[in-house]
């Protein structure tokens, strides 16, 4: 019907600001760490470990978050949590100690968390509405807005205190927010809460209610597999990448803060066209030719003997990888709905924490370009299980 489609129009807008938003504060803030550090006078370890806060704060939360949404709706809970994120970004630079900027980043990184787990829920339940692949199209929103907050952040680091931009990061997400929120909110939920509590009250009372059945539950830790594989070469392309082309292939310092510009853009490319190849390819082909293409660029990007053989490795990777992670959040969810995005999601960032630290003790033991292969190892990983479970259906 005419205005049912309408509804799902402005659903799927709204998602896609509130994934846009996401990106481009998080690079924003991202940007300014340099400036902090000074500001805080922490120790390269010091600073670290307050990192870790954003970090904590977002896997903890991600646990959370998918009992809140069943409770209260994805819609309520997505808004709730942009609120949060876009206050918590202006506190950074009102810290003094690395202690201090370790606590605000746990609130920062709690509303990352949680946004995250409620929009891809609401994404997943307008998947299943539509009856498209559309899920990819989300996750480029989010890849073009960081790009977008990274390169405003860079052209105002030299005029603008972290101070200044960090509130105006604030204040554009609270207005980016009242107008995405107010359409978000002013369609029903796919899934009313109520109506899951409502059906899982009757289920107890007749004493049929029980948790995911264990192969359930499995599948959705596979997939949650899927994305860690992935996201630790996202993670470790974030954090080792120029170092790379400038330690090993003398880069100069600009050509190598290129590489991580290539993978995100080509990321954000295969994002773009993520639907038509699901349509076209079905989802195990897509997560396989991904997984197979970034396993030639990163042995391609980490042994290439020249620079720009390794940015064109960097480029492919990104391509590779690009709709593996959506498509792994979007089938745990349509398994386990928001309990199933949690799991995956706290998964998959899991895998982006644990890329880095290992890349770096890998590089002490052997070298950074051996290191680097372990992008390829888990992008194959990734296939096989994706092989593995080709069979695997939605329940009922």
């Amino acid at each position: 019907m005419p205005g049912r489609r309408d509804d799902l129009t402005r659903l799927r807008a709204a998602l896609t600001a509130f994934f846009a938003l996401d990106g481009f504060v998080f690079a924003g803030w991202v940007v300014r760490i340099p400036a902090i550090k000074e500001q805080t006078g922490a120790s390269a370890s010091a600073l670290g470990l307050a990192l870790l806060g954003v970090s904590a704060g977002a896997v903890v939360t991600m646990t959370l978050t998918g009992r809140l949404v069943r409770r209260y709706d994805s819609h309520r809970v997505t808004v709730a949590c942009a609120v949060l994120l876009c206050l918590s970004i202006a506190l950074p630079p009102l810290t003094h100690s690395a202690l201090a900027l370790g606590v605000v980043l746990l609130v920062f990184g709690s509303a990352y968390g949680g946004i995250n787990v409620a929009f891809n829920s609401a994404a997943v339940d307008l998947v299943a509405e539509l009856r498209r692949p559309i899920m990819p199209s989300f996750h480029a929103a989010f890849s073009l807005g960081g790009m977008v907050g990274a390169g405003l952040g860079g052209l105002v680091a030299g005029s603008l205190s972290p101070t200044r931009h960090l509130l105006a990061l604030t204040v554009t997400g609270l207005l980016v927010t009242l107008v995405a929120g107010r359409a978000l909110l002013r369609v029903e939920p796919l899934a009313p809460a109520e109506r899951a509590a409502e059906e899982e009250t009757t289920a107890v009372k007749e004493g049929a209610w029980r948790r995911p059945d264990r192969r359930t539950r499995r599948l959705v830790v596979t997939f949650g597999l899927i994305a860690l594989c992935t996201a630790y070469g996202e993670g470790a392309m974030a954090d080792w990448g120029a170092l790379h082309l400038e330690q090993d292939l003398d880069a100069s310092p600009g050509l190598a803060a290129a590489g991580y510009s290539c993978f995100a853009l080509a990321m954000t490319v295969g994002r773009l066209t993520g639907t038509t190849l699901l349509e076209r390819l079905g989802r195990t082909a897509t997560v396989v030719a991904g997984g197979t293409t970034a396993v030639a660029g990163m042995l391609t990007g980490a042994l290439a003997p020249s620079v720009w053989a390794a940015l064109f490795g960097f480029a492919i990777t990104g391509l590779g990888l690009a709709n593996i992670f959506p498509v792994a959040i979007e089938r745990a969810g349509a398994l386990g709905g928001p309990s199933g995005v949690a799991t995956a999601s706290t998964l998959g960032y899991g895998g982006m924490l644990l890329g880095p630290p290992a890349i770096g003790f890998m590089a002490d033991w052997f070298s950074l370009p051996a290191a680097l292969t372990s992008v390829a190892v888990l992008a194959a990983v990734a296939v096989l299980v994706a092989v593995a479970t080709r069979r695997a259906t939605v329940p009922a």
